[in-house]
């Protein structure tokens, strides 16, 4: 990791009305490193994962991001076709319904290859091998590249949105329940897999999950969110391991319970 954040979030506030989905949120995330975002369901986190990824306007603060430049942007000034290319290029997002992220009524391989001819390439050789190359990665056989995602598993299907998320070896991926709804072994499997290939290609990633063993597994350094605000941050297995705020001990105690 380098001294220089590779995104930056300041006073990040997004209400609706009287409602408050998050509130006053500050953080840096540093190239290389992995931020879990944890907390129960409406604690404000699938809020601010949309916010900093721009699928969300701010209704206050403010977020910016080191483009390949070096320049930092505040993301609120990119024009739309910037924002756009951002989005298919150097940012991933993996959702956790896998529909929400593919096209499902086109093959593997054109899932994939999409996102490479979004960065220029048009050599259909170059990118059938590509995908071929990355099915593989992704533990799915690669006789199945003609095969749509409708024909595929839960678990394939994510396995196939990461492939597509990654090909173009963005710098940062968001990931909002990677496994949910899926069978625990499937969940094992993706989370090593997931585990494997952020390691090696050296990538960001926001995760949110309610989930601290994906958490604990995933991530360098944890926020913990309750009713729109972070309440306890800092290395995971820190938090986790020795959790100061309340809220937090009642959810690694309920983890330690079942």
């Amino acid at each position: 990791m380098t001294d220089l954040p590779l995104l930056s979030a300041r006073s990040l506030t997004r209400s609706y009305g009287a409602h408050i989905g998050c509130e006053d949120v500050s953080f840096d995330l540093y190239p290389g490193e992995i931020l879990a975002i944890v907390g129960e369901s409406g604690s404000g986190k699938s809020t601010l994962l949309e916010c900093l990824s721009c699928r969300m306007p701010l209704t206050s603060g403010a977020v910016s991001y080191r483009m390949r430049d070096g320049e930092m942007r505040d993301l609120a000034t990119l024009t739309e076709a910037e924002r756009r290319f951002l989005m298919r290029t150097d940012w991933g997002f993996v959702h956790q319904n896998p529909a929400d992220g593919l096209r499902m009524r086109v093959s593997a391989g054109a899932n994939i290859g999409e996102r490479m001819m979004a960065v220029g390439d048009r050599h259909y050789g170059r990118i059938r091998s590509t995908a071929e190359d990355w099915l593989s990665r992704v533990e799915i056989p690669g006789a199945r590249i003609d095969d749509r995602p409708t024909a595929f598993s839960g678990g394939m299907r994510q396995r196939l949105q990461i492939a597509r998320n990654l090909v173009t070896a963005p710098r940062l991926v968001f990931m909002d329940e990677p496994t949910g709804g899926l069978d625990v072994s499937v969940q094992a499997r993706l989370l090593d897999l997931l585990r494997g290939l952020v390691g090696e290609m050296g990538l960001s990633a926001i995760v949110v999950t309610h989930d601290l063993a994906v958490a604990r597994l995933l991530s360098n350094r944890i926020m913990v969110m309750k009713q729109g605000h972070v309440i306890e941050h800092g290395l995971t297995d820190r938090v986790l391991d020795d959790p100061q705020h309340a809220y937090t001990q009642l959810l690694v105690a309920s983890i330690l319970e079942v």
